[in-house]
């Protein structure tokens, strides 16, 4: 039954032993302490990461920021109220300060599991009358267009810039849709028999000149998430997490998920959830 919940939800988305009594022997001096394995870096990898920072000092990402903000205050829709005024993001309305790294959570409003991206939707539609076909018709940035609601995460994630991630996995319906897109990072299906695991489940992987995070460990998924939302540079538009959980999909050529849908909360969940305790330094740049 589970299995045919995790596929539907991929489709859709378009010791134990007894202890035996020893003598006691005298206490063996203790191993030396090995130094923690240090990544090995190629040259390639060296020279993106001194590119990206000195483009750090100046991120473009900034300018999405300050976007977001006048759209966060400013009254807008149908209903004309701001999102200040209306949208709560699990700190209180209107409270952006630390939300971002608390999410995704559950919503008892909208009954659902939430990551950053799908709660400010939730609130475009129900605070201020936008309909959501609109918004999922063009969700993501291209060369030419930059989504409101790209600018609104980016800005709310800024205000999480330096905090540590706190996905509340001690709520039930937290920990079930963490479960879940935990089950469904390792389902295989589509043409290539892959899964999300099979790229992020183990260390040590990389595509051409991109080295793969293991999405299982503290330290890979905080790969995963650091830097999203992100300028990236090779197409010079801004994208957030929801839009490369989707590329994901289509690079393992499975059917593209429904935006702002279930799966993509669960897996992000699982993802972010993976992260906790690790610092979020806020909307980045990427290749």
């Amino acid at each position: 039954m589970k299995q045919n919940l995790i596929g539907a939800l991929c489709a859709v988305a378009v010791m134990g032993g007894a202890f035996a009594q020893t003598p006691k022997k005298p206490a063996a001096k203790p191993a030396a302490k090995m130094a923690p394995a240090v990544e090995e870096k190629d040259a390639a990898t060296l020279e993106f990461e001194k590119f990206r920072a000195e483009m750090e000092e100046s991120n473009p990402a900034e300018l999405f920021e300050m976007k977001g903000q006048e759209q966060w205050k400013t009254k807008r829709g149908p209903k004309n109220v701001s999102l200040a005024e209306s949208c709560d993001l699990g700190q209180g309305i209107g409270k952006v300060e630390g939300a971002y790294v608390k999410m995704p959570r559950y919503f008892a409003d909208a009954d659902a599991v939430m990551d950053a991206e799908r709660r400010i939707v939730w609130c475009m539609v129900e605070k201020q009358g936008f309909k959501f076909d609109d918004i999922a018709a063009k969700p993501f940035a291209n060369a030419n267009f930059t989504p409101d609601i790209t600018n609104l995460v980016t800005y709310v994630a800024g205000h999480s810039r330096n905090m540590r991630i706190a996905v509340p996995l001690k709520d039930p319906k937290v920990r079930a849709a963490y479960e879940t897109g935990k089950a469904m990072a390792a389902y295989r299906a589509g043409p290539y028999d892959f899964s999300c695991n099979t790229c992020h489940g183990s260390d040590g992987k990389r595509i051409r000149m991109q080295n793969l995070p293991n999405l299982t460990t503290a330290a890979g998924a905080m790969k995963g998430v650091q830097g999203w939302p992100g300028y990236r540079m090779t197409g010079g538009v801004m994208l957030t997490h929801q839009w490369r959980m989707g590329d994901c999909f289509r690079q393992q050529r499975f059917p593209e998920p429904k935006y702002a849908s279930d799966a993509i909360a669960y897996l992000l969940t699982y993802m972010i959830g993976n992260a906790n305790g690790q610092v979020y330094k806020g909307p980045g740049i990427k290749r």
